[in-house]
């Protein structure tokens, strides 16, 4: 995909937003719209032995007023970071890829980001750097209107509903009985897949 896409900001998410990315030339990050609960914007999923399992970083919400997505806050009251580490290391611990890859996000994972925008971008800047990634990574300045363009994917991509874009199947640690799993995080498949997980985006 070449020229410009726009997405919601993301934590960890699925290969599908990277296969957005690859090819394009600028990428637009939404901090203007109101905060979507439910939403990659704070939740991931990876793949348990039980099988997928949903991780989300807890943030305040304010009363019941609407917040834009740049002004929302992380809450350390609950042990999230340990929660996620430990999930992560459970899952991935003996994937192939794992020490290449770990150290890095729990790093940034604990470094105790205010806000949940500056955590998801560095964690996406990270990402695009393991898999050589070169878009350029901006911010909008207002509330881009909902447009039917194709590249327009800040609502596309979501837990919620299920898209186009089709997974290639590669090796996964708890493949076992029930075959691949899509829609997982990208760190499913880089511990997995490392340098050839570009092949598989």
């Amino acid at each position: 995909m070449s020229g410009k896409v726009l997405l919601s900001t993301a934590y960890l998410p699925p290969a599908e937003y990277f296969a957005r990315l690859n090819g394009a030339e600028e990428a637009l990050i939404e901090k203007e719209e109101n905060y979507l609960k439910q939403s990659y914007r704070n939740r991931c999923y990876i793949l348990s032995a039980s099988g997928p399992q949903s991780l989300s970083v807890p943030v305040y919400l304010g009363s019941f007023h609407k917040t834009p997505v740049r002004e929302i806050r992380i809450d350390y009251s609950k042990r999230w970071q340990q929660v996620h580490l430990r999930a992560i290391v459970s899952a991935y611990s003996s994937s192939p890829f794992f020490l290449y890859y770990y150290e890095v996000l729990e790093n940034i994972i604990l470094k105790n980001h205010d806000f949940l925008l500056d955590l998801n971008m560095e964690l996406l800047l990270a990402v695009m750097n393991m898999l050589k990634i070169r878009a350029k990574i901006s911010f909008t300045t207002g509330f881009v209107p909902l447009a039917k363009t194709e590249n327009d994917f800040r609502y596309k991509i979501s837990p919620k509903k299920k898209t186009d874009y089709q997974n290639k199947p590669y090796i996964q640690v708890f493949t076992g009985e029930r075959g691949f799993t899509g829609g997982l995080s990208i760190v499913d498949l880089l511990f997995n897949a490392g340098p050839e997980s570009m092949n598989y985006l």
